[in-house]
């Protein structure tokens, strides 16, 4: 680490909070699953003697090229900071929904707040009242600009086949509570915002109200926000006390950009 950023972290230690994108592990519904294609330095040495007229691939240092990737992704692949776009054609209740090149910068580094909702049962719909309960537990005023992230079961099921559908989501009702605090960017260990769509499709079956459905995302029409899924580690974060980092790739007029969302917790004894 330099100098500069050893003087900015002091004190300070970098928790990832970032899944891997990876081939093995099913972290998407199975229609959107990345692909990841590994092309090694003895497959690409004749590629790379391309490039040189007349050298042959023995010339290259060990007969070798290069390592490179080819990767088959939607934005919505690993974490990744959700825009506006993604949940609506409008936010602030009939603008036009900004895409994640033209999300504010200053909206994807804050100070982090952690809800622990761990013991909420896969597919629960946490409410306002939940949220301020939580808050409360931890001691935490909402502030304008703070990011909240949610710890769900689905943290542990990060790994095996059920990850899709575990965890707790976030209602319309809870959100807004969120947002109207100034709140702008919030997150998610789970792969959605919201509850796992195999129990909204159970409720939708029985009720028919189409109000359930994507209702955490949809509080984006109200107001707007922005935020990330499939996050990791967040069990290791406090409550509060800690800042977050979370700025996404710059992908012209789309409607999230993949993050190497980070936090920066204070060292036990820091002063």
């Amino acid at each position: 680490m330099s100098a500069n950023a050893s003087a900015m972290f002091r004190g300070r230690r970098i928790v990832d909070l970032s899944i891997a994108i990876e081939n093995e592990i099913i972290s998407d519904p199975v229609p959107f699953n990345p692909k990841v294609e590994y092309l090694d330095h003895s497959m690409t040495a004749d590629q790379m003697a391309g490039f040189f007229p007349g050298l042959r691939t023995e010339d290259l240092p060990d007969g070798e090229g290069w390592a490179v990737e080819r990767v088959e992704l939607i934005t919505h692949n690993g974490t990744h900071l959700d825009a506006p776009y993604h949940f609506a054609s409008t936010m602030d209740r009939g603008q036009r929904a900004i895409t994640i090149d033209e999300v504010p910068l200053d909206w994807c580094i804050g100070p982090g707040v952690k809800l622990d909702f761990r013991a909420l049962p896969d597919g629960h719909v946490v409410t306002a009242a939940e949220v301020e309960a939580e808050l409360a537990r931890i001691g935490h005023d909402l502030r304008p600009g703070d990011i909240v992230v949610v710890n769900t079961r689905a943290g542990d099921a990060y790994g095996g086949d059920g990850y899709v559908d575990a965890g707790c989501g976030m209602g319309y009702e809870a959100t807004m509570y969120l947002l109207e605090r100034g709140v702008r960017v919030t997150g998610t260990d789970a792969w959605s915002w919201d509850a796992p769509f195999t129990y909204t499709a159970d409720k939708w079956v029985a009720d028919r109200d189409p109000g359930i459905i994507w209702e955490g995302h949809r509080a984006g029409r109200d107001i707007g926000y922005c935020h990330l899924e499939k996050l990791h580690n967040l069990q290791s974060l406090p409550g509060s006390g800690f800042d977050i980092i979370c700025l996404p790739v710059k992908i012209k007029a789309a409607s999230a950009g993949w993050t190497r969302a980070v936090a920066l917790v204070p060292e036990e004894g820091a002063a």
